[in-house]
């Protein structure tokens, strides 16, 4: 059965429009429910790993255009463009990609070692670390005060220079040695302390104002 049989014969002079407008159509629509799964698949991601915004971001624009670049082509294939000249095309902004990828390298490595930071957690904010520059031989040292897409930020530890700030690469961290020295946990109180306190507190008959406070 051929689609000229589905349709009414008023429309069969037109079913060289309608067949390629439906076929471009269900593109578009199959390439905004790929996007829509792909970012709801990274904010599941952020919220599970707990990373920033703007990690986040750079990636959902990135996997936008390429899906939405794909279906371009797919619906410039269906109106008819040769495929020769696609290919030709996506082969040559393959290329710029390429060469574009190994000029900003040092980049795009510090990009993926702040991934890596963020889910790994080799270290966490407030942490004081020191980076070794050969075995024992001391280094960088400070507490981090801020992690980017970049690099992190350490508050100086060293007497001569305390208090200022170092912004160190984050591919780094992945090629020396790092000491580590946790950040002390927030204290909170026991549950035994919570319910304990919590009878006392009902049993407290409120004193009015200008009377002293009744023994128990």
């Amino acid at each position: 059965m051929r689609a000229r049989d589905y349709l009414p014969v008023w429309a069969h002079d037109w079913i060289d429009v309608i067949v390629p407008g439906a076929q471009i159509v269900g593109i578009l629509l199959a390439a905004w429910l790929l996007q829509y799964l792909v970012r709801r698949l990274l904010l599941r991601m952020a919220a599970h790993y707990q990373l920033p915004i703007t990690m986040v971001q750079p990636i959902r624009n990135l996997v936008r255009w390429i899906v939405m670049g794909s279906a371009v082509l797919l619906a410039m294939e269906r109106l008819g463009v040769s495929a020769t000249v696609l290919w030709t095309g996506f082969t040559g902004f393959v290329a710029v990609a390429a060469v574009a990828f190994f000029a900003a390298w040092s980049v795009l490595s510090n990009l993926f070692c702040a991934l890596l930071i963020f889910t790994v957690r080799p270290f966490r904010l407030d942490d004081t670390i020191e980076l070794l520059d050969s075995g024992d031989k001391p280094g960088v040292k400070g507490r981090v005060v801020d992690i980017n897409l970049v690099y992190t930020t350490l508050q100086d530890a060293h007497p001569e220079s305390q208090g200022a700030l170092l912004q160190i690469p984050n591919s780094l961290f992945f090629q020396k040695t790092l000491r580590r020295w946790r950040a002390p946990e927030p204290a909170f109180p026991s549950l035994s302390a919570l319910m304990t306190s919590a009878p006392a507190q009902a049993d407290a008959v409120p004193t009015p104002p200008g009377e002293p406070p009744k023994a128990s």
